[in-house]
């Protein structure tokens, strides 16, 4: 159990106001430290962690097998720059063509985030025939660079920071407007199989189906965002994996190495010849402290069999959710352990700060849309514990 003692100063809220850039919310507690699904903050506090530093806390806080392989690691090589090659990036690069299913014709680039990953896809797309045209979805979101903002579907997001990258088109989320969008044009076609800063809303049925066709027909790349869905959040190892479908490439991070920074951008197929030597690259990526780390979950997760019990995780969550008679509930949705929660009054706020109150650590996606996505070692008793919390928390809300 990690008992080390952190002394924090009280006026903690008030260094954090004068030292961070305004770009930071405030923050809703200290948070000093974790062990499994649970957190406690300065004051002692304990939290049920539903949220898992959205998506990335895969194995929740303090795992040993993370703990022991990032110590470890640290000790022999953190960092090497990529003017050489270390073994744990060639693991790591090889259990993702493995675990991806992209097999000895995939390649793998290492950034250090989502954001990163997906710039990469954006100037992969622009090697794609010489083509500049992009097409994503409305209400979707990439990252918060120039290029991965350009893509986000969000006006309000964009807007202060036009003009962005020019040829991005955003379109609506029905196959209607993805056949007139999708021609000989299109260099790539981005999209998240779930779209979970959106409140975890999921895509029209056949949908990734019909992009698949339309981009093969057109000559387009399918470049999937499964930062968010992948590492079995969804029930398998990545969402396109439930769609009978082959993307050109997918953008993975957040629970790759549970909560230490790193990115990757995986091709498929013909994709990967795409880039040559020195269109890209990465003073940090792939660096030898975070591709150990990134085995270190990614082996757990498959020795421990995780993803077996994620559909089943998911459904107790999805039926504790619906028992509680709530008002509020209008719908549940999502897939596995990367649930949202859409309610009748844009409320969500209320429920999580209720929630927190509660000691049990939700998300407000939107004013309408309650966010859960649990480390995915979470329990049976866990669960219970998150169904009686968040049933008072819409209580409260009403």
């Amino acid at each position: 159990m990690n008992t080390v003692p952190q002394v924090v100063d009280a006026k903690w809220p008030t260094h954090f106001r004068d030292a961070m850039m305004g770009s930071a919310p405030a923050p809703l507690a200290m948070l000093v430290r974790g062990e499994g699904c649970y957190v406690w903050d300065d004051a002692g506090n304990k939290y049920l962690d539903f949220l898992a530093g959205i998506a990335v806390n895969a194995l929740g806080h303090a795992h040993p097998v993370l703990v022991d392989a990032v110590s470890r690691q640290v000790a022999t090589l953190a960092h090497i720059s990529n003017y050489f090659a270390s073994p744990s990036q060639i693991e790591l690069a090889e259990r993702l063509r493995r675990i991806t299913g992209a097999g000895d014709r995939g390649r793998v680039f290492f950034g250090n985030s989502g954001t990163e990953a997906i710039e990469a896809a954006i100037k992969l797309s622009r090697l794609n025939k010489g083509r500049k045209r992009i097409i994503a979805l409305n209400n979707s979101f990439h990252g918060r660079t120039i290029g991965s903002l350009s893509i986000t579907g969000q006006v309000a997001l964009r807007e202060p920071f036009e003009p962005l990258l020019p040829g991005v088109e955003h379109i609506d989320s029905t196959i209607e407007a993805l056949e007139a969008a999708i021609d000989d044009t299109v260099a790539a076609i981005f999209i998240e199989p779930i779209k979970g800063e959106a409140g975890v809303v999921e895509l029209p049925e056949g949908f990734l189906k019909r992009a698949r066709e339309l981009t093969t027909e057109h000559g387009a790349l399918l470049i999937l965002d499964e930062i968010q869905t992948g590492v079995g959040r969804t029930g398998s190892w990545f969402a396109f994996q439930q769609s009978g479908i082959v993307p050109d490439a997918i953008a993975v991070a957040k629970g790759i190495a549970g909560g230490v920074p790193i990115g990757a951008l995986v091709t498929f197929g013909d994709t990967s010849d795409l880039f040559q030597r020195g269109q890209h690259g990465s003073t940090f990526g792939g660096n030898p402290l975070a591709t150990a780390a990134a085995n270190a979950v990614l082996g757990e997760i498959e020795r421990a069999g995780l993803i077996d019990t994620v559909v089943t995780k998911g459904e107790r969550i999805r039926a504790g959710v619906l028992a509680a008679g709530s008002p509020l509930v209008h719908e549940v949705r999502g897939a596995g352990l990367l649930i949202g929660v859409g309610l009748t009054e844009p409320v969500a706020g209320r429920v999580a700060k209720e929630a927190l109150a509660l000691g049990l650590i939700v998300n407000a996606a939107n004013g309408t849309s309650i966010r859960i996505a649990p480390p995915l070692i979470v329990t049976d008793a866990e669960i219970d514990e998150f169904t009686a919390k968040f049933t008072k928390a819409l209580e409260a809300s009403v």
